[in-house]
């Protein structure tokens, strides 16, 4: 350690969680969870995950010693499944996209066959 960390660690106090740690890990899970429902809560979930583990990192790289490791942790994995769960979601999502617009485009080019077939 250096003085600059000894300085800004405080013997006395015990050690905290990196702050939305919990959170980030619960919504990364729920964006995994959340990214068939056509695309949308994963991306929200994903995109909050990502921008509240960036804070998060920038806290505990702050002064490292002032959080516990588990929470640290538990941040990381929260960031991984949001990367994961954005990444599945926007898959989803340009699927769900693409499908609208080609049977979009065939019951705009001859609507009577579309919406007289028997499926």
């Amino acid at each position: 350690m250096d003085n600059e960390e000894l300085q800004n660690y405080r013997f006395n106090e015990p050690q905290q969680e990196v702050p939305n740690a919990t959170v980030v890990l619960i919504l990364g899970i729920a964006s995994i969870v959340t990214c068939c429902c056509y695309g949308i809560p994963g991306l929200i979930c994903g995109i909050i995950t990502l921008i509240l583990s960036g804070k998060g990192m920038n806290a505990y790289k702050g002064n490292p010693l002032m959080y516990t490791q588990s929470s640290y942790n538990n941040l990381k994995a929260g960031r991984i499944c949001g990367i994961i769960g954005l990444s599945l979601s926007a898959i989803y999502f340009i699927i769900v996209l693409i499908c609208l617009i080609v049977y979009g485009v065939a019951a705009l080019s001859n609507p009577e066959q579309f919406f007289n077939s028997r499926f």
